[in-house]
């Protein structure tokens, strides 16, 4: 097991069970499986429900977490300034998911290490015996099995079975839950529904399936008590609408239920893709200034920052160089240190009320568009080359991140909605974003990967006068009319979710256009680039800004191979822009593709794009794959009158 200050890839984060109702009465918690630190974030985090081999589980809220044993402390004051900007000035750290010593997995499963991890408790309450088709509540029917060497056996067993009569069979969990747009999780009310209101019979209940479908329709649930039975089916559409209750406005990750909620329950599948959308907020790690000292003193903060005076500091400089550590600060005095560290932190206290501090990608900007070398630093190194021949119209400069480092934090969580849907966290309404505790948090969960990355930063003369094109303009007021449709279909107002314009359509698209083309020879499949997009117009706050930065990143310390900057010299570069301009030009599903607009469903907000030519795996894009058009890159078989690119280059 890796060393929790340099997670490699094949790091693992134990999940603790930690709420079980057997253990009810104890503070003991047992392993019961594994996840990626990564995971933690995109696909697991607090709130999220995590299919193990034998049981479904809820990730907990932070208050569940101990972070005395293996978490590691990140430092981004930037990242740390935009939290707080979101969750309150009580936010103090970026804490890493905790992951056991190198060599603790060959301690006992009793040992310390053992109770290191993420904290999980049983969801969906409800199980059902694949024997007697038993559906009823954990306890009192159920029993848990634990094993302590062999975590993914742990189980619930069904007591007493009649139909079993060698071993209690295995429960499995009930895979019908219920939530809303407000970010509610509950179980799905078997009770209610089966006998259409509430009442006093408490059955017992028999889920039965016939069929190998596995469709509502082909499922019956049946109360032995009063005989009643209902289909699934009644609980999914416009039917479910009108048969189920309201919601109960249950956060079970949190153990708590809101005052209310006038949302209509809404049922969805276990494991359903719609139940967990992570908020997060990423920076990349810029160095601001070409002091020496005082790029040290930033890498430095999560250490020196604590120091609350000028001996706690020296005190701590001391121990820290006795280890033979911090060494690059040991040909500085203290009191030069201190004059940087007390400066930094009165920054700090004045900068809470700025709006700026929400605003991570226009400082990023400005160091990209000035590529000055002078500003390298260990986890930030880039330098510039030439744009590719034919395209210095169109570019002004290529700049070679051959080495970058990403920080990304957990803010909280979406259901039913995903928040890919808005430019910008400030726009998530709050009753939709879910709390990560229930008290205001003083950590919340991040990780850091470092890697590499190409930034491209479009000519802002020639993207001018391409905006001043009169079809562009009425193109870009069906977008803007559009965008309000999209958001008036999800109750949202249109004047508090940005419409990001066609300036970063064009840059959007050209990125998934790139992506794409590049993870045919980066060594990298597309899930593992992302995009970053600057995009502002001249007349906006710090613009104009007009450039696109696509990299890759991994947890090892060492970064990445540099398989991806090696595509960003001129000649390289200019095949590959060349190659994804041209597969632009006719998708595979054209004529419907080119065809397609937003106006012709609403649960679309992209013209001609599709999966087969623009849209990028989750992980890469940061849209959702939404204000994607082929149409405004390079001609296409509908219109040839938008294009950025023109039919030949010169």
């Amino acid at each position: 097991m890796p060393d929790a200050q340099c997670p490699m890839p094949n790091a693992q984060c134990p999940i603790l069970n930690s709420q079980f109702p057997k253990m009810s009465q104890s503070n003991y918690k047992y392993r019961v499986g594994e996840l990626r630190p990564s995971q933690i974030l995109f696909s697991f985090g607090v709130g999220a429900v995590l299919d193990l081999p034998n049981l479904s589980v809820m990730v907990m809220g932070l208050e569940d977490w101990n972070t005395q044993h293996g978490v590691v402390e990140l430092g981004e004051q930037r990242l740390l300034a935009a939290i707080r900007r979101e969750l309150g000035q009580q936010v103090k750290k970026l804490l890493a998911p905790p992951i056991p010593a190198e060599d603790a997995s060959s301690s006992s499963p009793f040992d310390e290490y053992a109770r290191i991890g993420i904290p999980v408790a049983p969801f969906p309450g409800w199980m059902v015996c694949p024997r007697c088709r038993l559906l009823a509540p954990l306890y009192p029917y159920f029993q848990l099995k634990e094993n302590s060497y062999r975590p993914d056996q742990t189980r619930y067993v069904h007591l007493n079975c009649p139909k079993s009569q060698k071993k209690d069979p295995t429960a499995i969990p009930s895979r019908f839950l219920v939530s809303c747009e407000r970010g509610h999780l509950d179980d799905f009310p078997w009770l209610y529904f089966v006998h259409r209101s509430n009442t006093a019979c408490k059955g017992p209940l028999r889920l039965e399936e016939y069929g190998v479908s596995g469709s509502p329709t082909d499922i019956v649930v049946k109360c032995n008590g009063c005989n009643r039975e209902r289909r699934l089916s009644d609980a999914f559409g416009e039917l479910g609408k009108k048969n189920m209750p309201l919601c109960r406005a249950r956060h079970p990750h949190l153990r708590v239920f809101d005052d209310s909620c006038d949302e209509q329950m809404k049922t969805i599948l276990l494991g359903a893709s719609n139940s967990w959308f992570p908020i997060t907020l990423s920076a990349l790690s810029i160095p601001i200034t070409s002091n020496q000292l005082e790029q040290l003193v930033n890498q430095n903060w999560t250490i020196l920052g604590k120091a609350s005076n000028f001996s706690a500091l020296d005190a701590v400089l001391q121990a820290f160089f006795a280890m033979g550590q911090l060494q690059e600060l040991s040909k500085y005095t203290t009191d030069k240190i201190w004059a940087l560290v007390e400066q930094k932190q009165l920054q700090q206290q004045s900068n809470f009320d700025d709006e700026s501090v929400r605003d991570l990608k226009t400082p990023e900007w400005q160091i990209f568009s000035a590529a000055d070398p002078n500003l390298n630093t260990p986890d930030f190194q880039l330098r510039t080359v030439n744009p590719p021949s034919g395209y210095e119209n169109y570019f002004s400069q290529v700049v070679l991140v051959e080495r970058l480092r990403e920080v990304r934090a957990l803010i909280g969580f979406t259901r039913i909605q995903s928040p890919g849907d808005f430019i910008d966290s400030g726009e998530i309404l709050t009753e939709h974003r879910v709390p990560l505790s229930r008290s205001k948090p003083k950590w919340v969960p991040a990780s850091e990967v470092k890697g590499e990355g190409i930034f491209i930063q479009f000519k802002e003369t020639t993207l001018h006068q391409w905006e001043q094109n009169q079809l562009l303009q009425d193109y870009e007021r069906q977008a803007f009319d559009a965008h309000k449709k999209w958001c008036n279909v999800r109750s949202l107002d249109p004047d508090k979710v940005k419409f990001p314009g066609v300036r970063y359509i064009l840059l959007h698209s050209f990125a998934h256009a790139l992506m794409r083309q590049m993870a045919l020879e980066c060594g990298y499949n597309a899930a593992s680039l992302k995009e970053r997009i600057y995009s502002k117009r001249p007349e906006e706050e710090g613009g104009p800004m007009a450039g696109i930065l696509i990299y890759t990143a991994a947890p090892d310390s060492e970064g990445t191979l540099g398989g991806l900057v090696s595509l960003g010299e001129p000649k390289i570069l200019g095949y590959h822009i060349d190659q994804a301009l041209e597969q632009m030009r006719l998708c595979a599903s054209d004529p419907l593709c080119a065809e397609h607009t937003p106006f012709k469903g609403a649960t679309s907000l992209h013209w001609a794009a599709c999966h087969a030519c623009l849209f990028s795996p989750e992980t890469s894009c940061e849209r959702g794959n939404k204000y994607l058009d082929r149409a405004v890159l390079i001609p296409t078989v509908l219109s040839a009158d938008l294009a950025f690119f023109p039919e030949e280059k010169t």
